[in-house]
């Protein structure tokens, strides 16, 4: 019997499979959450102060890289040059091209939050750019690029440098970059969305 699973590790593009509402079904089996209990206190209390989310909850089943995961994360809000908007749009691209449901869940909650729209919100996830402004379809664009050849053309990046400086197109790369090991982190484990 054949496997015709992809096996390559490139991300499925929603703009063939369709848009992927949070309720999709999790790729693989939910693994057990580690006991919060039987970590280094200090692991313990930045997992508290982050909201004890699944995600920050499940990634310290590796206790030894947990702290600079999580100090990463919190930079990607706090530190990151991209108008939240952008950085939302950027990220739910990513979510949406690696099927991820958790992520998606949580971050059209932020993108509304910070005032994304609704059709920026829907491009990210169909990659149908008919609706969007010109720099939201760029930076749909540019993410695309990125997820699928893991670099800018020269040309994607003078497009890019019209309407980013030189920092927020690292923080473009480096956003795109850190939700692709998120991403792949949520699949891998099963990271379920919790029931507040």
């Amino acid at each position: 019997m054949t496997d015709n699973r992809q096996t390559d590790n490139r991300p499925t593009d929603s703009r063939q499979t369709g848009d992927h509402p949070t309720g999709t079904a999790l790729k693989n089996t939910p693994m057990q959450l580690p006991d919060l209990d039987a970590l280094p206190a200090e692991l313990r209390e930045a997992v508290a102060q982050r909201g004890n989310i699944h995600v920050y909850r499940m990634v310290t089943h590796s206790p030894g890289l947990a702290p600079s995961f999580l100090t990463m994360a919190t930079d990607m809000f706090m530190a990151n040059s991209l108008p939240p908007v952008w950085r939302e749009l950027v990220i739910l691209r990513v979510g949406h091209r690696y099927e991820a449901p958790y992520e998606i869940h949580h971050h059209v909650n932020i993108a509304r939050a910070v005032g994304l729209g609704d059709a920026a919100i829907a491009a990210a996830g169909s990659g149908d750019l008919d609706a969007v402004e010109p720099a939201e379809k760029l930076l749909i664009e540019l993410a695309n690029a990125l997820l699928d050849r893991h670099t800018l053309t020269d040309d994607e990046r003078d497009a890019a440098r019209t309407i980013l400086d030189v920092d927020q197109l690292a923080a473009l790369v480096l956003t795109v970059g850190f939700y692709q090991l998120v991403s792949n982190f949520l699949n891998t484990f099963g990271v379920t969305i919790e029931q507040f």
